[in-house]
């Protein structure tokens, strides 16, 4: 099995680099010029899943796109703290070596819910927040999710729970990526998502050690200082998701003091891979927005 294969990125996401961070390296990849946007992805996905989003921005904004140790990355991170509050530092860490300031953060899945706990623990550089489908409240995991990859949890099981995903039809399960997108995923972004786990037994434990973590007291809790974040919020949530309910869209947009919701049609919760035109649209229009009470 080819490296290649395994861990290719999208050209469009432009040039990758490593940055230093707690507990190891961590890639970014990185195109554009502008206002910095900051684009994390959830489990068992890597940075391809921005792919399409990011070449719609880049010609106005600095794009940088993390490979988060979750699974779908190339560069093991044994010695990282991946609870939770550990893989937001990580974001917050990354966002500093990478010297960037003011960034727009925009999550999807896992993603959504750990930069939630970001901008309730560690907002300094974050001067907005987009929340597209995600995690949130007492959904941190789906227990769909649970349920279905609870055996990846046995230390060096990995490889034999997501084996099945070798074969690029099974990808299209609803326990696998099926009722994630309406759209079909592309064959070499399945394999650069589901090949790491099965190629390096330190890339299965990195998830493993990651999915342990995940408990809803971590997004309960980050939920109880979201007034506290009183930066502008776009709720940007999927309309036809079937693991994010519509009602914590809802809620979300309550929460936050500067928040505002707009619906995603035709788009389950990989928006940016069923809606990447509809998301980039949005994302762009909100970072444009003034900011209330700033100085003209």
């Amino acid at each position: 099995m080819s490296d290649a294969k395994t861990y290719w990125r999208d050209p469009a996401l432009g040039e990758p680099r490593e940055v230093e961070v707690p507990g190891g390296r961590m890639r970014i990849l990185e195109t554009g010029s502008g206002p910095p946007l900051v684009f994390v992805h959830g489990l068992l996905v890597n940075a391809n899943l921005w792919r399409k989003v990011v070449p719609r921005l880049a010609p106005d904004f600095r794009c940088v796109a993390l490979d988060m140790p979750l699974g779908s990355h190339e560069i093991p991170m044994p010695d990282a703290d991946l609870s939770p509050l550990g893989l937001a530092d990580l974001i917050a860490d990354a966002i500093e070596a990478a010297g960037l300031e003011g960034v727009t953060l925009v999550g999807n899945d896992t993603g959504g819910g750990l930069s939630q706990l970001l901008v309730t623990h560690r907002p300094d550089r974050v001067g907005r927040l987009v929340l597209t489908s995600c995690d949130a409240y007492e959904n941190f995991p789906p227990r769909f999710f649970k349920v279905v990859l609870a055996p990846a949890l046995i230390p060096g099981a990995a490889r034999f729970v997501f084996a099945p995903l070798r074969v690029r039809r099974l990808r299209e399960l609803p326990i696998a990526f099926g009722w994630l997108m309406h759209s079909r995923l592309e064959a070499h972004a399945g394999d650069s998502y589901t090949l790491p786990a099965l190629t390096s037994a330190a890339v299965g434990d990195d998830v493993r050690r990651a999915m342990r973590g995940i408990h809803p007291r971590y997004t309960l809790e980050a939920a109880e200082h979201f007034g506290e974040f009183d930066r502008p919020v776009l709720i940007a949530w999927s309309r036809d998701d079937k693991f994010f309910p519509l009602h914590h869209a809802e809620r979300l947009a309550r929460d936050f003091p500067n928040a505002r919701l707009e619906w995603i049609e035709d788009a389950r919760t990989f928006s940016p891979e069923d809606q990447p035109e509809r998301l980039a649209e949005l994302i762009a229009g909100f970072v444009r927005e003034p900011v209330a009470g700033a100085a003209e």
